[in-house]
């Protein structure tokens, strides 16, 4: 019997296989009543407290521009079908399709976290980056307002931070974002993978609309808050057609950088691609993923560093002389300023703080 897709009105996966770590798994079966053919009810999200002591995680990743970074939430609310950090909720237990979209841990004390870690003796400041795994400001950000509370603490010990987006909410914060990109300390990317609303709404289904994303990188940019655009993913096929324009659109509406990645792949992420494509693209599927082999040395993903963001050979060769070319025609080819780190104060005890700096 042919498997029927989950199709959940605002998510985007189509199946919820058990994560590669469990050792059980579950499948739908007819039981005569015909309760296949009915409709799906609606799939609520639920929130589950994460109650580890740390915050801040490390990387020595050589091909990627930070070292440290924060995520308010595990798991995304935006449901982007392509999105790399799925197959990290199997580390919970949970599945990479539509528990990841509608099982999301947060952290309500993320703020009193940071400021504890910030404040150790050893600790030594250098930009934090947030929105590099799960969007810091997905829906669940308008009833917990952690991100806010982690802004708060930032700017009060004067710490340099990146955001990456897709949300529009991010305007909410434009108060204190802006009184830290006047010291140095704050730069924003939005990430655009599509102008085209229908696409954009199979491909991230809870998250802004395109054109929305564009008035938030003008209002930001308006605000004197340095903001890029990611172009993020860029898949072949489907979305690289549209590469020019949204460099263009992004030129327009302010933005002073622009950055791209190619469609990444890694573990459930590739199965649960694929049946998305069958569901909704079934007749570029498999030309899509033969483009994505071309660019991974035959293989869905090579998660070798350097190569992982941008792919080898003739077709990702292409993308970068492309990027390369309307970046500089619009001007958009340089990075945004440096962050400063020579502002850093650590919180005292208390949540006073400390007139020495560099202790």
């Amino acid at each position: 019997m042919t498997k029927r897709p989950l199709v959940y009105k605002g998510r985007g996966s189509v199946s919820n296989a058990a994560g590669r770590f469990e050792k059980q798994t579950t499948r739908w079966e007819d039981d005569g009543w015909n309760g296949l053919d009915a409709d799906l009810p609606p799939l609520a999200t639920e929130t589950i407290v994460d109650t580890s002591r740390s915050l801040i995680t490390y990387n020595q990743s050589p091909d990627i521009p930070f070292d440290r970074s924060i995520n308010p939430y595990r798991g995304c609310e935006h449901g982007c079908i392509y999105c790399f950090a799925r197959p990290s909720h199997a580390y919970l237990g949970y599945s990479a399709g539509l528990d990841f979209e509608t099982r999301i841990l947060v952290k309500p004390d993320a703020a009193a976290i940071l400021r504890d870690e910030l404040g150790r003796r050893n600790y030594r400041c250098a930009p934090l980056a947030l929105g590099t795994n799960t969007d810091p400001y997905q829906p669940l950000e308008r009833q917990f307002g952690i991100m806010r509370q982690i802004l708060q603490v930032l700017a009060e010990c004067r710490h340099p931070v990146s955001i990456v987006s897709k949300s529009a909410l991010i305007e909410r914060d434009i108060d204190i974002l802006a009184d830290m990109a006047a010291q140095g300390l704050a730069s924003v990317f939005i990430s655009i993978t599509s102008l085209e609303r229908e696409l954009a709404r199979k491909l991230e289904p809870r998250a802004a609309a395109p054109q929305r994303r564009l008035q938030t990188v003008t209002r930001l940019r308006a605000a004197g808050i340095p903001v890029g655009v990611m172009v993020a993913p860029v898949i072949p096929v489907l979305t690289d057609p549209e590469l020019e324009r949204i460099v263009r659109s992004a030129a327009e509406a302010g933005a002073q950088s622009a950055e791209y990645i190619l469609l990444r792949l890694p573990l459930e992420v590739a199965d649960l691609f694929r049946e998305w494509l069958q569901q909704h693209y079934p007749l570029k599927a498999e030309h899509l993923l033969n483009r994505v082999r071309d660019s991974r040395d035959g293989k869905v993903y090579d998660p070798s560093f350097h190569q992982r963001l941008r792919g080898t050979g003739a077709y990702s060769d292409l993308i970068g002389q492309r990027f390369r070319l309307i970046s500089k025609r619009t001007q958009l080819h340089t990075a945004l300023p440096a962050l400063r780190c020579d502002l850093f104060r650590k919180p005292a005890p208390g949540g006073q703080m400390s007139f020495d700096c560099f202790d």
